[in-house]
């Protein structure tokens, strides 16, 4: 049995109190499970679901870049479950809340998907979403299914792979990799996804409830970019503070206060 497997009745179990219907499966390999989870959704399959992979042959993230993925030395899942928030504003930033807390003291959170070890990128976060095909009329025609794509490195991957999957018109470098295993010895991938998938499901049910207004402080106290130098993809440079309550990117530029909410973000170097 292999590490993932020996751990899906008890997250299961953990889970389903919470989540009725919900259900979990384990692949060897797939190309993203991201992209599996989108395809039945468009094939009209809605129910809440966590699919892990023992490794992905094209996992993705964030503006369509790569993510490195190697069985037994990284975590890679995607949860779905149908939602219907009054404001989806914020909901990446609070799934980061949510994993880092649960995963160590020491991970921080680089706006707006990234989780970061002493100063290197951990893990990443990829938020889809799919109409669940209602009727406009139907008093559940706002609910979608949100599909939450993670990816963790639990050892360090090599600089040159992970570098090797930027896109040549990258504005911003990949940055270097770090581990859990540099933190947290001898955790296995099966063991972090019992220990970030359940308290992740509250945290999404919570988030429908009451919006990224429930997460801000807790975001503000792993916010990795506050007070930091910043460039932004179209070349401008300021200082990161903060997020606004809607969870976009308060920069201080020399033209003013800038709220970002969807350029890609890079600390400059000191």
């Amino acid at each position: 049995m292999s590490d993932l497997l020996a751990h899906v009745e008890s997250l299961w179990q953990a889970v389903v109190p919470d989540l009725p219907g919900f259900t979990v499966e384990v692949l060897p390999s797939i190309d993203s499970t991201n992209s599996e989870l989108m395809r039945r959704a468009r094939a009209g399959l809605m129910e809440p679901v966590l699919l892990a992979a023992e490794e992905q042959t094209a996992g993705r993230g964030r503006l369509g870049k790569g993510w490195h993925s190697k069985a037994g030395q990284s975590l890679t899942f995607s949860l779905a479950l149908p939602l219907a928030p009054a404001d989806w504003s914020g909901l990446s930033l609070a799934v980061g809340v949510s994993l880092a807390e649960s995963l160590h003291p020491d991970v921080q959170l680089k706006w707006p998907n990234d989780l970061w070890l002493h100063q290197r990128k951990l893990g990443g976060i990829l938020v889809e979403t799919a109409s669940n095909g209602l009727l406009a009329g139907d008093a559940t025609a706002h609910q979608r299914l949100v599909v939450v794509g993670v990816g963790i490195n639990i050892a360090r991957p090599e600089t040159a792979a992970v570098s090797a999957l930027d896109s040549p018109d990258a504005v911003l470098p990949a940055m270097a990799p770090a581990g859990l295993s540099e933190v947290l010895v001898g955790l296995t991938a099966g063991e972090v996804l019992e220990r970030v998938v359940p308290t992740l499901v509250r945290d999404l049910l919570a988030f429908e409830s009451q919006s990224f207004a429930a997460f801000a402080e807790r975001f503000a106290r792993r916010d990795a970019l506050q007070g930091r130098s910043v460039r932004l993809s179209d070349g401008t440079l300021g200082t990161a503070c903060g997020v606004d309550p809607q969870g976009a990117l308060l920069v201080q530029t020399a033209q003013g206060m800038q709220a970002v909410t969807s350029s890609e973000v890079g600390v400059r170097p000191c």
